[in-house]
């Protein structure tokens, strides 16, 4: 450990592998450590069951379950964008190569007490039981118009310039009711919140985009998993660093982060030994005194032993309950996978259901969400701190990591990525550098 690197990562939760990865590949010398004895930090898969059990203090489940160790269980689960920007890192990285992805089956927005699926197109528009018919149109003729839009082509943007107008306008250019409005932005363009509504409108479409582009690409809805839960992504990033020279070490105690003259970091030590380094990126664990709380997110991890009701018996899915549908300021988001994904013995199925609390009785908030799985055999409810860093790092050259926000989809994880990639190496990732060296079969 006594050697000297570019840049030391603490944890190894999946933005701390991605960004190893990132670093490796950028011709870095990268020393990677975590103090658990496994990988993924607070986005670890568990395997098997019973310690699934045991972690959350609960009699040890009984032979109904099936074998313990056909399962493996995301603590934090979410979907990849088929078109998104995790899928472009793990395809330009080469990190497909070691994964393997089912599609999910169903993506699901809640109105009126009832889900109904996602309209992205316009036959799906014209066929919705979400909006009436006059509505329908409206909706359809605003999909046609995203369809078509091309940022580099202005006579697309028909007398309407989004990169000047915000979302508001377009949707009343188009006569969009509330409720149009409320599942475009929050199942669609995939907003937190309804503060994107007074921002410039291209930036939602380009949103609405990913989403359909995404659509096109396997059908049944913009999401994939991988087989065998999300545990798996960050060990492939973990072998991708390891090609290019990372050195990973687990299970190893950090006692210090050692600064020198000017608060800027020189190296990390853990017992006697001192790794000497010019950057460290971390997660918020690592640095409690660099951190500030910005809220709470609730989680709440069901065993079903059936599919969702109203999803055709998908055997996977995304459900969004959009704030204003439950009167709150934040999405409930509902995600399920089963069995087909090696991740519950035969038959199984894991729903988890989460948002960002709002009040002192969190499990209340999520009840909108429960109350559609049906009956639950299990179920294990964790409130989380949602940390985020206090400065940027320049000056100390410590990088530290958003904690996992309520959402079901790996978007605004890699955004926080390419965030810190930018402000430790002053540059944007560039996504061409790695196809060259690792071959072009992914394309």
């Amino acid at each position: 450990m006594d050697e000297e690197y570019d840049a030391i990562v603490l944890g190894t939760g999946l933005k701390e592998c991605i960004l190893s990865g990132m670093l490796s590949v950028s011709g870095k010398k990268v020393l990677h450590i975590d103090r658990n004895k496994y990988y993924g930090g607070e986005s670890a898969s568990i395997t098997p069951l019973e310690e699934l059990f045991a972690k959350f203090n609960a009699p040890a489940p009984d032979e109904t379950y099936g074998r313990g160790r056909d399962w493996n269980v995301d603590l934090i689960p979410k979907f990849l964008m088929a078109n998104g920007l995790l899928v472009k890192l793990l395809i330009h990285t080469g990190v497909t190569r070691y994964l393997e992805f089912k599609s999910v089956e169903g993506s699901y927005v809640y109105k009126g007490g009832k889900i109904s699926k996602v309209p992205v197109d316009q036959k799906e528009a014209l066929a919705s039981d979400l909006m009436g018919m006059f509505e329908k149109r409206r909706f359809r003729n605003f999909l046609i118009y995203v369809q078509d839009f091309q940022e580099e082509d202005a006579k697309t943007w028909k007398d309407f310039d989004p990169s000047t107008a915000n979302m508001q306008s377009l949707y009343d250019k188009f006569g969009l009711d509330k409720n149009t409005q409320d599942f475009t932005g929050h199942a669609l363009a995939l907003y937190l919140d309804d503060s994107y509504l007074q921002q410039p409108a291209i930036q939602t479409i380009r949103r609405i985009k990913l989403y359909s582009d995404s659509l096109a690409r396997y059908g049944k809805s913009p999401y994939l998993y991988p087989m065998y839960g999300l545990g798996e992504l960050p060990q492939g990033f973990a072998r991708l660093s390891a090609i290019y020279g990372g050195t990973y070490m687990l299970d190893k105690p950090i006692d210090e982060i050692v600064l020198g003259e000017g608060g800027k970091v020189v190296g990390v030590r853990s017992g006697n030994e001192i790794a000497k380094c010019k950057q460290v990126y971390c997660d918020p664990s690592y640095v409690p005194d660099r951190v500030r709380k910005k809220g709470q997110v609730i989680r709440c991890i069901c065993l079903l032993d059936h599919p969702i009701v109203n999803t055709k018996d998908a055997l996977s899915t995304q459900i969004i309950i959009p704030q204003k549908q439950v009167g709150r300021n934040s999405d409930i988001y509902v995600s399920l996978v089963s069995y087909t994904h090696q991740v519950a013995a035969k038959g199984w199925f894991i729903a988890m259901v989460s948002t960002t609390v709002e009040t002192n009785d969190p499990e209340s908030e999520i009840k909108p969400g429960l109350d559609l799985l049906g009956p639950i055999r299990q179920k294990f409810v964790s409130v989380s701190d949602y940390f985020e860093p206090i400065d940027d790092g320049s000056q100390s050259q410590i990088f530290i990591s958003e904690s996992y926000d309520a959402t079901t989809h790996f978007e605004t994880t890699c955004l926080d990525v390419l965030k810190i990639y930018k402000r430790g190496t002053d540059e944007d990732f560039d996504f061409s550098k790695v196809k060259v060296e690792l071959g072009e079969e992914e394309q």
